[in-house]
């Protein structure tokens, strides 16, 4: 059973507030193959049906309609989803999808299609333990600091970023306005990810028309990337990787991975995670939330210019084999912001924003 269940009802209201004649989807992916399960994935499938009993349990008061779904895997994170299970979904008004595979793309889309009666809540590697830590979180700070984050975002030029291992990242943010995953999930349009808790700003790609008035991406410098516990260096050029160093089969498998598709290249996310119960235990979906990360690949959910198959997070929190020891920001007046202090998020910063 969830733990805490009466705080976690609250949190329940608190993020999602099921309205009347609603029609609420509870979704969960499953392995198209036996060996593809794992303890997690099981786990998560019946995690899904004790969120459906917990809607359940306030349904016939609200008014509103519950539906456990199920739809095979994608197997590769932000995958699209096929048109027939696309179809099913655009019959809910509120998707909660509690994932193997991150549907995040997908739910965006759909959101984009009907965005005065969709709101969806992304759970991709949802935990039962989250259910005491991160899932229990005052979400009105979280949406206090996701909004904080965005507005700075907004108005940075750039950001550079240096990492534990003295490499440094250039990141191009004009043209661009940043977002945030802020824990509200009340309206329709509203889409988060489940725990909350970041700002987010996809860089300045400089492709299509905009390049006419901005000209090439200035994103560039070097990526450090764990890679089958290896650290490879990725370099960047023009917001794309260009090459890569580390051992001969590390460089030769992950070259194979890039060449299989240019978009996957693309430098597609800054993320600044502000969830201060977010631990780093190697639950990617948490550990963002914990800190600085970098994605590849898809930028057009996030705002950005570039479409892909993937979209790839690489996170570098307090307590990753690679920290951001410091993320500056830079504005159009030349004013910077640091808003790191030992690889942690300086949430006073964010309390004093205004």
């Amino acid at each position: 059973m969830i733990p805490h269940k009466k705080r976690f009802e609250k949190t329940i209201i608190d993020v999602f507030d099921p309205k009347k004649n609603e029609k609420i989807g509870i979704i969960y992916d499953e392995p198209s193959f036996r060996k593809d399960d794992n303890i997690f994935w099981k786990d998560r499938r019946k995690l899904a049906g004790e969120w459906f009993d917990i809607f359940d349990s306030i349904a016939e008061d609200v008014g509103f309609e519950l539906e456990l779904y199920s739809f095979p895997a994608t197997g590769a994170h932000n995958a699209i989803l096929s048109n027939d299970v696309l179809d099913d979904l655009r019959r809910f008004n509120v998707i909660i999808a509690l994932t193997e595979w991150s549907i995040t793309g997908s739910l965006v889309g759909l959101i984009k299609q009907k965005p005065n009666s969709v709101r969806c809540a992304s759970l991709p590697g949802a935990e039962r333990r989250m259910h005491e830590s991160v899932y229990l979180t005052d979400y009105t700070l979280i949406k206090q600091y996701a909004l904080s984050l965005k507005e700075l975002l907004d108005k940075a030029i750039s950001a550079k970023i240096l990492f534990s291992t003295s490499d440094e990242l250039h990141i191009d943010l004009r043209n661009r306005t940043g977002g945030a995953d802020d824990g509200d999930c009340r309206t329709p349009g509203s889409m988060i990810n489940f725990p909350s808790g970041e700002g987010f700003i996809a860089p300045y790609e400089g492709v299509g028309e905009e390049i006419q008035s901005f000209g090439k991406s200035r994103t560039h410098g070097v990526i450090p990337l764990l890679f089958k516990d290896e650290i490879i260096f990725g370099k960047v050029e023009e917001n794309k990787f260009t090459k890569f160093s580390g051992s001969d089969t590390a460089v030769s498998s992950i070259n194979s991975f890039f060449s299989s598709l240019s978009s996957r290249r693309n430098i597609a996310e800054l993320g600044i995670g502000c969830n201060p119960n977010a631990q780093v235990t190697g639950n990617i979906f948490e550990d963002e939330k914990a800190g600085v990360h970098v994605a590849y690949g898809m930028s057009s959910h996030l705002g950005g210019k570039i479409d892909s198959d993937v979209h790839i997070d690489n996170v570098f929190a307090q307590g990753c084999a690679v920290e951001a020891e410091q993320l500056t920001l830079v504005f159009s007046d030349d004013t910077v912001l640091d808003l790191l202090e030992k690889s942690r998020l300086r949430y006073d910063i964010l309390v004093d924003s205004d």
